[in-house]
């Protein structure tokens, strides 16, 4: 009662070792310890994503990347009922951080292309989404210190961070 398919393909790819891209990152906040606020004064990322066909695609996949990072360290925070319905399901109570959160920084390109395929690329996006949460933390910690502050779980919400620093007193 209905036609078949005429066209069916299958076809798998296993390559025999990956290719990937590699990133570092670097990062100088500003904390306020009254109400827990931080600003990003400085962010670099360097990273080789092999070769480098449109360095503007580049520079927006890692700013994206870098945004979505700082999500996951300062702002996103899923939140659910004992029943394990979702609570935090609109933007007005799920924050995320918008262009004006998003630092300017420093990109570095470095060029090694992979000898994986023709054009010698590897990826580009994951660099900035995957140092992100790390390098921030670490960078709150480190403005931290003088508390005894240390930071073992994300995000860090301003409350969050207010009451790190008061419950370890004063420097």
């Amino acid at each position: 009662a209905g036609a078949e398919a005429g066209l069916e393909a299958t076809a798998y790819f296993a390559p025999e070792r990956a290719g990937y891209s590699s990133s570092a990152q670097a990062c100088v906040v500003d904390v306020d310890v009254e109400t827990g606020r931080v600003d990003i004064v400085a962010y670099a990322v360097g990273h080789d994503c092999g070769t480098l066909i449109n360095p503007l695609l580049v520079d927006g996949q890692i700013y994206g990347g870098v945004a979505h990072g700082l999500g996951n360290a300062l702002y996103e925070r899923p939140v659910f009922d004992a029943g394990g319905q979702p609570l935090t399901t609109s933007y007005l109570d799920y924050a995320l951080p918008s262009a004006r959160e998003v630092p300017r920084m420093v990109t570095v390109h470095l060029e090694t292309p992979s000898p994986l395929n023709p054009l010698g690329v590897k990826g580009a996006g994951e660099a900035g989404t995957l140092g992100a949460p790390a390098v921030v933390a670490g960078a709150v910690e480190d403005a931290l210190r003088p508390f005894g502050v240390r930071i073992t779980e994300l995000p860090l919400t301003p409350p969050r961070i207010a009451d790190l620093a008061a419950e370890a007193g004063s420097p």
